[in-house]
């Protein structure tokens, strides 16, 4: 069972990395690979994203390949059978912002169900 939350930890975490990669997010059908059908954002700017609008930002450079987002403070915990809760900071040119996902488990692998940005006090 240890190994199996490793593992499904692992995978999550996998994927919040490719899809904060300047390289992934430039290509709306590897964002889709990633993203949940039912994806939500709740947003730094307090603005709702579903998975049309935030291809719109993925795929307009928001993340620059000169200024990747440097991530740190990466956990993650099993919630249940195919369900893995990450959260972490994520600096973007000179924006601290505490950030918070949800990934599950579908037929096709793992995708974002959930992701919430708040910014940092700090």
């Amino acid at each position: 069972m240890a190994d199996e939350n490793a593992g499904a930890v692992r995978a999550a975490v996998e994927g919040e990395l490719r899809l904060l990669d300047p390289e992934v997010r430039a290509h709306p059908e590897r964002v889709l690979d990633l993203l949940d059908p039912e994806f939500t954002e709740i947003g730094a700017s307090g603005r709702r994203w579903d998975v049309e609008s935030i291809l719109s930002v993925t795929s307009g450079g928001s993340v620059s390949p000169r200024s990747p987002v440097e991530v740190s403070e990466m956990s993650g915990v099993v919630l249940a059978p195919g369900v893995v809760h990450l959260t972490y900071a994520a600096d973007n040119q000179g924006h601290r912002v505490l950030r918070s996902s949800l990934w599950r488990l579908t037929e096709t692998g793992w995708r974002m169900y959930f992701h919430q940005g708040t910014p940092s006090a700090s």
